[in-house]
């Protein structure tokens, strides 16, 4: 058998933005190591945030990029939260909804009212992403949930990763509403909330999934308060630095420059590291010093073994002219 990281694991649960894509366009490498982990016999599932696209659509644009995908592997904040809301009020009552046209087909599929004025007495507000979401609809859902209507955010993702850099997210919008009410949501529904890993999980029966994601305050965090093992890969929002500092709860199994991980030894990717090929790290008290050079992810392995047991990453100093480029390229 294959000793490879993949290999130990009987689904891959990936998250979108910042992993196989960014906006529209693939990420090299995550066509190829979908069909290898099918032909491996492993089973994928997609799940993502974003709810601007239902699961089909997704399916479509995947495809469209050269990564197979059925609907059924699709799951979405936008379909997670109109099953909720369909659960917890009558059928047939409207609900306001804030953001794309999916997530509005979603609302109606659930069995429920979309609406977009708080004078229509929704019982519930639904906000997700949408590219054309301005103040018009942000007013009425701040005077509807005011007159209390129950908040649901689909999910509070600060930005959406693009080839630009970061973009504003949907948990930006739903500021503008906390910020108006002085107020969280009442519900959130995506990640880092662990439903759609362990729905992905239980469609798949799967014993043993593997979590891929770009962010350590959805993905990774998902994956922790779900119990699953989880890879971070650096293709999207968080970077070294904040692996450095992350706290337990955000902290992956594995880290890797790509998806190309999945099919080298685990050991390479596995976090901390206590030892890596050609880098050293010397600790004295509250201080370390990196030195050596070699692959930038087994150095970033071997810090986090430090930082994560309350050294600041700070206190980290170079000593080769490898490190010190390597440091000032993290801003440390």
């Amino acid at each position: 058998m294959s000793d490879h990281l993949a290999a130990g694991y009987d689904l891959a649960v990936f998250d979108l933005d910042g992993v196989v894509f960014l906006i529209d366009k693939p990420i090299p490498g995550a066509a190829e190591a979908v069909e290898r982990l099918r032909a491996d016999g492993t089973a994928v599932a997609y799940a993502t945030n974003n709810a601007s696209r239902r699961a089909g659509e997704v399916a479509a644009l995947l495809t469209g990029m050269g990564v197979s995908a059925a609907p059924a592997e699709v799951l979405t904040s936008a379909g997670a939260a109109a099953a909720l809301i369909a659960e917890q009020v009558p059928a047939g009552s409207p609900v306001l909804v804030v953001g794309a046209e999916a997530l509005r087909a979603e609302v109606r599929d659930a069995g429920l009212v979309p609406v977009d004025s708080a004078e229509d007495e929704p019982v519930a507000v639904v906000q997700g992403y949408g590219p054309e979401v301005g103040w018009k609809i942000l007013s009425e859902a701040a005077l509807a949930i005011r007159a209390g209507a129950t908040w649901y955010a689909t999910n509070t993702d600060r930005t959406l990763p693009s080839p630009r850099g970061p973009l504003p997210g949907n948990g930006s919008l739903v500021a503008v509403i906390r910020t108006a009410l002085d107020r969280d949501p009442d519900v959130v529904v995506g990640k880092p909330q662990p439903a759609l890993f362990t729905t992905a999980a239980s469609l798949a029966k799967a014993d043993h999934p593997l979590a891929i994601g770009d962010r350590l305050d959805t993905d990774i965090q998902g994956a922790v308060t779900a119990g699953m093992d989880s890879l971070l890969v650096l293709t999207g929002v968080s970077g070294p630095t904040d692996l450095l500092s992350a706290p337990a709860e955000r902290r992956p199994t594995f880290v890797a420059a790509d998806l190309s991980a999945l099919f080298r030894s685990a050991d390479q990717a596995r976090i901390p590291a206590t030892e890596v090929q050609g880098w050293q790290l010397t600790r004295d008290g509250d201080r370390a010093t990196l030195s050596g050079a070699g692959d930038p992810v087994d150095a970033l392995r071997l810090l986090c073994g430090a930082t994560w047991d309350g050294l600041p990453p700070a206190n980290l100093e170079p000593g080769s002219p490898e490190a010190t480029e390597l440091l000032h390229s993290w801003g440390l």
